[in-house]
């Protein structure tokens, strides 16, 4: 008790006396604003995310509602449609409060110094990568009033429309492109994904275009097609140099690290889903990307699938098996690293859009067939992005593509498979498109206690925390777009 009051009477000496103190303790010699280059380079590394969020919304959720992953895990929820809040919430929770909070400060820190435009139009495109990622997973969401707190003293933003928002990110990224030239911006080394290069970022811009163009084609196809379109003849990516991607490296305390490679070392119950096995027999990528759990073996007749939805008496009173280390799981010796690469956008997926663009709409160069085989050749090529142990022969690719050729009759399907493979680890995409296209055709699981009916969520769901924190503008978003409940679908995905 009397140190507590010796501490509260030196503190009331303190604050007493120091009327002044804050303008004589400015050290003239150092900046009183984190300069904005390495704002950027904090905004990318929080949007590939860490451990917390790619744990629980990446990998327990949506790896596995697309049947990537199976566990027989009780706590992977997405496994088995069952809903837990925290997890559900985690990336709209991490993701405010470090990566949209520091976009918003970049883009008026731009303002206020007088910065190149083109250094803002490259934060305005980082920005849209970041809002449509959470829009995308949860609907509705706070966008115009987001991490204004500081800025403007908004502490309980409204949720904007998905409806909105989408009309805004893509009029942010045809401004945002036009903007940008060929040379290095002024980010320069401090931009970990394209070094400030502008054409790639201008690529980049161009090719998130299209990809939130094709959202559109449920609810508005007139205008997906306008979108792509517009994309298509801005620029988009050209090979796998222009991939957007973060090089991770182990670093000090987590600093720098994958957050996927971390839950990997974190979390070894998770196993290879035979709906994804099934698909990738043949593929010179399964020896890569999977390996026995029991002896880390790689030879294709060794991979089994875990099929989803089960728990361990489930699996042992169907196959007789006690545990799951005779199942396939994602090859620790190559893709699982701390150190990985974590990939935003690809070129293999920009191949399958044009693909699609080409069968829907005739549009680049109305042959779908080149552009499918390219986006399966990149796929398989960027794959040496996490080392010599991942490289894959150009022979072996044209064998694969020689036994299996791109099929008219089938194309979207045959398409979206391969995007669906391509997103192998950012779940996010995978799920996104797939709701997006329906396919892969995926069969729905059943498990005893799940809330979804047994059909595959739509959306996560948010934060318990918004309930009461903000309350009002939760349930007014509750009230727009539907129950906030796994089921409830978000704008651009209409039945």
């Amino acid at each position: 008790m009397k140190k507590s009051i010796y501490i509260l009477l030196i503190a009331v000496v303190l604050s007493a006396c120091d009327q002044g103190f804050d303008e004589l303790n400015v050290d003239p010699t150092k900046p009183n604003q984190v300069n904005v280059q390495n704002k950027l380079t904090s905004t990318q590394l929080y949007t590939s995310g860490e451990r917390y969020e790619n744990w629980r919304a990446n990998l327990i959720y949506c790896s596995t509602m697309m049947q990537h992953f199976a566990t027989t895990a009780g706590y992977w929820s997405g496994d088995k449609y069952t809903w837990n809040q925290g997890y559900a919430s985690s990336m709209i929770d991490r993701i405010y409060g470090n990566a949209v909070k520091t976009v918003e400060d970049m883009l008026v820190q731009i303002d206020e110094e007088g910065l190149p435009e083109e250094m803002k139009s490259i934060t305005r495109i980082m920005r849209v990568f970041i809002y449509h990622r959470l829009t995308d997973l949860y609907g509705d969401v706070p966008y115009s009033e987001a991490g204004k707190a500081v800025i403007d003293g908004i502490l309980t933003p409204k949720y904007d429309a998905q409806s909105e928002i989408y009309a805004d990110m893509l009029k942010e990224l045809e401004e945002a492109t036009a903007a940008l030239g060929d040379g290095t911006s002024g980010f320069g080394a401090a931009d970990i994904m394209f070094q400030g290069d502008q054409g790639k970022w201008r690529r980049f811009g161009y090719s998130m275009m299209m990809r939130l163009g094709f959202r559109l084609i449920k609810v508005d196809p007139a205008a997906s097609q306008q979108w792509v379109t517009k994309a298509i003849a801005g620029g988009v990516m050209e090979s796998n140099a222009d991939i957007a991607y973060i090089q991770h490296t182990p670093g000090p305390e987590g600093i720098n690290r994958n957050g996927n490679g971390e839950v990997f070392t974190a979390d070894a119950s998770m196993r290879m889903s035979d709906t994804f096995i099934a698909v990738l027999q043949d593929d010179p990528r399964l020896p890569i990307l999977a390996a026995r759990r029991s002896d880390n073996s790689t030879a294709p007749a060794d991979l089994k699938g875990l099929p989803n939805g089960l728990d361990l008496n489930m699996l042992e009173e169907m196959t007789g098996e006690e545990n799951t280390d005779l199942y396939a799981e994602p090859n620790r010796n190559i893709i699982t690293g701390e150190d990985a690469p974590m990939f935003f956008q690809t070129y293999a997926e920009v191949e399958f859009m044009l693909a699609e663009a080409a069968e829907r709409w005739g549009l680049a160069g109305g042959d779908p067939a080149p552009h499918y085989n390219a986006g399966v050749r990149a796929a398989m090529k960027m794959l040496e992005l996490y080392g010599e142990a991942a490289i894959i022969d150009d022979a072996d690719i044209d064998t694969y593509l020689a036994a299996y050729p791109f099929d008219p009759a089938n194309a979207l399907e045959q398409i979206n498979t391969q995007y669906w493979a391509a997103t192998f680890l950012n779940e996010y995409e995978a799920f996104a498109n797939w709701r997006r296209s329906g396919l892969p055709n995926l069969t729905p699981v059943n498990y005893p206690g799940n809330v979804t009916n047994g059909t595959i969520p739509r959306r996560l769901t948010y934060s318990t925390s918004e309930q009461s924190i903000n309350k009002e503008n939760y349930d007014a978003a509750v009230a727009a777009q539907g129950p906030d409940l796994l089921t409830t679908r978000v704008w651009w995905d209409v039945e």
